[in-house]
């Protein structure tokens, strides 16, 4: 999906980070930074995620930090009463995530290190909102790619992401491996434009 949010260039993506109270440093080795779209349109792939290594730009994929429209309008209930998980804006996180499988099935970095402020949104309707306080652990926030099915000709947009507190990318290309481009094991960070 097309959106109007603005470009940003690596120089203001950097200058936002850093000026984020948990920041301490740019990793030496390569990193994500998850920007929300300003439209949050609900169940599409509006969001961005930038690749650096260090403070130099790789690239930027389409995705979501978004939950499903399943989970978002009452699916969260098998989960947590409260609501979906919805990470909190404007955090740099370090040591987050570790390679493994998303469900036991997928390629994934997933949430093995350290905790992650998440707001609970349980009024069921079609927008994520950061709503009440923020709450400090473990979620199972992973990121990974947005289909099980690798063998696909062409990848295709789902009707939603496979997730709950969910960081799904989509993949433009059949068989891109993005884990072994990416080796991200240590430093990582989650940070949204709202």
């Amino acid at each position: 999906m097309k959106t109007k949010d603005k470009a940003y260039t690596d120089q203001e993506l950097l200058n936002k980070v850093k000026s984020l109270p948990t920041f301490t440093k740019i990793p030496k080795q390569r990193w994500i930074l998850g920007v929300r779209s300003k439209e949050d349109v609900y169940n599409s792939y509006d969001d961005k995620f930038y690749e650096f290594e260090g403070e130099k730009f790789i690239r930027v994929l389409t995705g979501t930090t978004n939950a499903g429209s399943g989970v978002l309008r009452g699916g969260f209930l098998k989960y947590n009463k409260r609501g979906v998980a919805v990470l909190k804006a404007d955090e740099w996180y370090y040591n987050v995530w570790s390679y493994g499988l998303h469900r036991g099935k997928m390629p994934a970095l997933i949430q093995k290190g350290r905790r992650v402020k998440v707001y609970r949104d349980g009024n069921k309707n079609k927008k994520v909102e950061q709503i009440g306080a923020p709450e400090l652990g473990w979620y199972g926030i992973n990121y990974h790619t947005n289909t099980y099915d690798f063998s696909l000709a062409n990848l295709r947009l789902l009707s939603g992401p496979l997730g709950t507190g969910v960081q799904d990318v989509r993949l433009l290309m059949t068989g891109e491996n993005i884990w072994s481009r990416l080796n991200i094991t240590r430093n990582h960070l989650r940070m949204g434009s709202r």
